[in-house]
């Protein structure tokens, strides 16, 4: 079929929704958006072309179409189905069984969520071999990897369509094969980011020179190569040894430290409330997003040159 004729329906329309609606208009598919929300659904033409002018696609949004409810959406249509709503676990299983009913059989049916297993959200439910993650990194329309999660049920070779299916629109897809809570980036990413704030809570540094110490070394290489290839290059046999040395005196908190806590606490959590670590401002929160997306953008860029990504 066609990329023209295909037809994508995702359930929210928040910042990760805009991202996802972006990736399908980009790659040609016509997609469908279920948002109650009124003032969300005015607002995804100008926000999805945002999007797509931010990934250097056309701005072409003819292929959007929004509904206030799922029932609404044309089902006779769609191929595949992501969820982007609110980290409500009651919410998704509710949604799931919904889409159970009212989809194609053999539809791809995959949420974004990022903390709760496709098992628990797909719980009791008679087609879950259809069902599995779909777990996109913000912003969604940048951010080349993509995380496909299978749980105990899901169909292998439906799974690895979908990922398929996301190569095709310009995505690096992995197969998590196992449905671990975190998957594999947020399991990865959350052990660097307890160290990080134990030293921060500890005294030991600054959030400015935590920042400076992970971008320019070994984040600057990761670029560049990921950390198992890396340790190829430098010798297992040294990262061996300073396991034995290093390892032991690392955090294992299960919780987060209090630093973290207070901000969180005291409304501080970022661009969202102009305050984090760091205070912010109109100004300078537009000067840091147009940043951060011409660098990821200069990544995309090494990473097309290397034929990592098409």
């Amino acid at each position: 079929m066609p990329q023209s004729e295909r037809h994508a329906l995702v359930l929210g329309g928040g910042t990760m929704g805009v991202g996802i609606i972006a990736m399908f208009l980009g790659g040609g598919w016509k997609v469908d958006v279920v948002s109650r929300s009124a003032s969300t659904r005015d607002g995804l033409p100008a926000a999805t072309s945002r999007a797509l002018q931010a990934m250097g696609k056309p701005d072409d949004v003819s292929g959007l179409a929004t509904f206030a409810t799922l029932e609404e959406a044309p089902w006779a249509k769609i191929d595949i189905v992501v969820e982007t709503v609110t980290e409500d676990l009651a919410l998704k299983q509710k949604i799931f069984a919904d889409l159970e009913r009212l989809s194609r059989p053999g539809v791809p049916l995959t949420s974004n969520s990022s903390s709760f297993p496709i098992s628990e959200i797909g719980k009791g439910l008679a087609s879950q071999d259809r069902m599995m993650g779909l777990h996109f990194f913000m912003p969604a329309h940048l951010i080349p990897l993509v995380e496909v999660v299978r749980s105990v049920h899901t169909d292998v070779a439906l799974a690895e369509k979908v990922g398929a299916i996301m190569s095709a629109l310009g995505k690096r897809p992995v197969q998590v094969k196992k449905d671990v809570i975190g998957f594999l980036g947020n399991r990865i990413q959350g052990a660097l980011m307890r160290e990080a704030l134990w030293l921060i809570e500890e005294g030991v540094a600054s959030p400015e020179d935590i920042d400076a110490t992970v971008r320019l070394s070994f984040g600057f290489r990761y670029a560049a190569a990921g950390p198992i290839t890396q340790k190829e290059h430098s010798g297992w046999d040294t990262t061996c040894a300073v396991a034995k040395i290093i390892w032991p005196d690392l955090s294992n908190a299960d919780g987060p430290p209090p630093v973290l806590q207070r901000n969180v606490d005291h409304g501080r959590i970022g661009f969202k409330t102009k305050g984090g670590f760091f205070d912010w401002d109109e100004a300078s929160m537009a000067k840091e997003r147009a940043r951060y997306e011409r660098a990821l953008s200069k990544c995309l860029e090494i990473f097309r040159e290397e034929g990592i990504l098409s």
